[in-house]
């Protein structure tokens, strides 16, 4: 596991199923090598070295809703979904659309 993110190949890959997207989608998304994504995930549960691409994956990952569960006191870390796909694709369509932003507060 990463000591600075706590991720792993296997969170990776695991966050991946969990969310049905394929390789291809993550790579669109994250901006990382399919080659890449491949690597990391084969890596298993061995560290994954800081950086751009795994900061990259993390972050695309967690646009799809994917939440990773740290390590803590003897119970190994994880990934769940902040959301369903369905919640997902709605946030997605709805940030899209446009309109001015201002203050919404009514007095």
């Amino acid at each position: 596991m990463n000591a600075e993110t706590g991720v792993t190949g296997r969170l990776i890959a695991a966050a991946r199923a969990l969310t049905g997207i394929s390789t291809q989608d993550l790579a669109r998304s994250s901006g990382v090598r399919i080659e890449t994504l491949s690597r990391m995930e084969a890596s298993g549960s061995a560290w994954l070295p800081p950086g751009s691409d795994l900061e990259a994956v993390s972050r695309a990952l967690e646009t799809f809703g994917v939440v990773f569960i740290p390590e803590s006191d003897g119970i190994g870390a994880g990934v769940r979904l902040k959301f369903m796909r369905q919640d997902v694709r709605q946030i997605s369509r709805l940030e899209g659309e446009g309109g001015i932003v201002a203050d919404d507060d009514v007095p």
